[in-house]
């Protein structure tokens, strides 16, 4: 009777690890499964975002040529400093670049932004408050030294 309650014994051990690693492989099954929805599901919202992105800037495009259709080239202005300084941004992040040489002036720079400054007060009225200046300001000018871009031959 020992003998046989060992053999039992050995056979339910058996049949428990044999059910064991049956459900572990279920487990890793669903797992991947799972894992590869996640993925399949970040992709489609990536590639949705991607389309939302061109979407908004052909219609900011569509926008400013419009305007500068209509005559306001204080339009193209802003969105070509915008424009600037997200190229600008991107080139600032890249983690391969140490050293950014520009070819334009600095004052430029300044200017481009300067420009936003005054269409953002256009547009929003005088101190960009909502509230006209009580007396016309003239537009700044960028100050410091002047330097021409170009070559010298």
């Amino acid at each position: 009777m020992k003998a046989e309650r060992e053999k039992r014994a050995e056979i339910l051990t058996a049949e428990g690890q044999r059910q064991s690693a049956i459900l572990k492989a279920e487990g890793q099954k669903q797992s991947q499964i799972l894992e590869a929805e996640g993925r399949r599901e970040a992709a489609f919202r990536d590639a949705e975002a991607r389309e939302r992105l061109a979407q908004a800037e052909a219609k900011a495009t569509e926008m400013v040529s419009q305007a500068v259709a209509a005559g306001n080239v204080s339009a193209l202005n802003y969105f070509i400093a915008q424009q600037y300084l997200k190229a600008f941004g991107e080139l600032a992040k890249s983690p391969n670049q140490k050293i950014i040489m520009l070819p334009i002036e600095a004052t430029g720079v300044i200017a481009s932004l300067g420009g936003i400054v005054e269409i953002a007060k256009e547009t929003f009225g005088g101190d960009g408050r909502g509230t006209p200046p009580a007396t016309p300001v003239p537009p700044r000018r960028p100050t410091g030294p002047s330097f021409s871009v170009g070559s010298s031959s």
